[in-house]
């Protein structure tokens, strides 16, 4: 029997679990949604990884549990619990050693971590303003009548973006609302809302940070393209 690990992110959107070998190769894995039920997605995420998972040659010998609910999760299923800041450190300094800067934007929060030598060595979290998370983007989403996985192609057809102020949700709410009214393209808005999403970030997380490449950027927003671009216009 070979050994095998498993992992758990719990967030406050959604919910991770991967298992994986000695030699950090994946051997099953899955992302569903917590639905503001961290235990019940817990259950539902183990049960869809035992189905991938080969009980035959592997033994899970140990679990970890990181995310917003971790330390409930960790409690039920016995797991050693990690931050998220550790969590993310660790795992992207395994596959991209030469690191020094992971950007991370969540459901609900969003996190700057610096990296020197493969080691966490400052950080910032933003916790207290949603405009710069994948929360915000949900529901502008919501209010241009577009899935929120369709941001990126929309974002990306713009030629012109939209000026959205970023300072806060409120603030960019009723200026899309405004923007909308004029008649912008939907495009050039959502390319407008990804452009807010990154200057909110660097403008609350990363105030006062350097960033420094290579960069690595996490987190569920990562996998928003319109985002990912605004991101490399912004840092070059």
């Amino acid at each position: 029997m070979e050994h095998a690990y498993l992992g758990i992110d719990v967030g406050s959107i959604s919910t991770k679990g991967a298992i994986i070998d000695e030699n950090n190769q994946l051997l099953a894995s899955q992302y569903i949604w917590t639905q503001g039920d961290p235990i019940g997605a817990v259950k539902e995420l183990t049960g869809l990884l035992e189905k991938q998972f080969d009980k035959e040659h592997y033994k899970i010998v140990a679990t970890g549990a990181t995310g917003s609910a971790r330390k409930l999760v960790g409690a039920i299923i016995g797991a050693m619990v990690k931050n998220e800041i550790t969590a993310h450190a660790v795992g992207t300094t395994t596959f991209y050693p030469d690191v020094r800067t992971i950007l991370e934007i969540g459901g609900q929060d969003s996190k700057i971590i610096l990296v020197e030598n493969g080691v966490a060595v400052d950080y910032a979290m933003n916790t207290l303003c949603a405009a710069g998370t994948g929360a915000f983007l949900s529901s502008q989403a919501k209010r241009l009548g577009i899935e929120v996985e369709d941001i990126g192609e929309y974002a990306l057809r713009s030629t012109h973006p939209t000026q959205i102020a970023a300072r806060c949700t409120v603030f960019a709410e009723s200026d899309l609302v405004h923007k909308i009214q004029m008649g912008h393209p939907r495009e050039d808005i959502i390319a407008g809302v990804c452009n807010a999403v990154v200057a909110n970030y660097l403008n609350n997380v990363g105030k006062g940070k350097k960033i420094i490449s290579p960069v690595v950027f996490q987190g569920g927003v990562s996998k928003n393209k319109g985002v990912v671009a605004a991101f490399e216009d912004t840092l070059g």
